[in-house]
């Protein structure tokens, strides 16, 4: 497990554990629509979005995400550098990059 997951873990373990999966499955949904909601201020009513505000809300949406990494075993480092992987190999030609 990498540092921020472990990170994660701990403040979890500290606050009596984990939720139920899909308890934090309407956390990671609950998150997602506060990001956007932020991403709409910004993009559509100039003046009221905040980039603050919105790094905010993605530092929550992440920790709602490693919360179920942690829960199910997902190395995030592991499974993010695959994804990348993924796109690069999945979607080199469609950029017309070689």
């Amino acid at each position: 497990m990498n540092r921020l997951q472990k990170e994660v873990d701990k403040l979890i373990k500290e606050f009596g554990g984990y939720w139920k999966p899909f308890e934090m499955l309407a956390a990671v949904v609950e998150e997602l629509g506060e990001l956007s909601d932020e991403m709409l201020k910004l993009e559509k009513v100039k003046g009221k979005g905040d980039v603050k505000t919105l790094e905010e809300e993605f530092g929550d949406l992440l920790f709602s995400l490693f919360c179920i990494a942690n829960y199910y075993g997902i190395d995030v480092e592991r499974a993010l550098l695959n994804s990348i992987a993924k796109y690069r190999n999945r979607d080199r030609f469609r950029w017309g990059i070689s």
